[in-house]
């Protein structure tokens, strides 16, 4: 399964949504989604953005591909999605999170330590130097 992630700036901050459902559940992340059959990945994650969040978006920059693989208790494979993420600034609307993220946020780099994110999340703010190490 291909799958887009949006790691949304305006300003100095950054939009997080904490996750209603599996994978990550209760974890906060960026929005995204499932690419559609046809879509070109970066149409899905505009439209992605726009129905999770209600913004209208401008790709900055294509961040990568990460593989999410998620087991269960005994080893199988639950779920197993590659995730293009991309930078992405608002242009227009307003936020609001759809019924998928239980919240969202708009935070600043320096109190990402505050909240309980997601593994690839932290691997991908720590990959574009945005997770403050200490």
């Amino acid at each position: 399964m291909v799958g887009v992630g949006i790691l949304i700036r305006k300003g100095d901050e950054y939009l997080l949504i904490k996750r209603a459902s599996e994978p990550d559940k209760g974890l906060w992340s960026v929005p995204g989604g499932m690419v559609e059959v046809g879509e070109k990945v970066e149409e899905a994650a505009i439209r992605e953005a726009k129905e999770e969040t209600g913004l209208e978006i401008e790709i900055v920059k294509d961040l990568g591909a990460v593989d999410k693989i998620v087991r269960d208790d005994v080893g199988k494979i639950k779920y197993h999605s590659i995730i293009i993420d991309y930078l992405a600034e608002q242009v227009s609307g307003e936020m609001h999170h759809h019924d998928d993220a239980l919240d969202a946020k708009w935070v600043q780099p320096r109190d990402f330590r505050k909240y309980k994110m997601s593994p690839t999340l932290l691997d991908l703010l720590r990959k574009i130097n945005l997770y403050p190490i200490f």
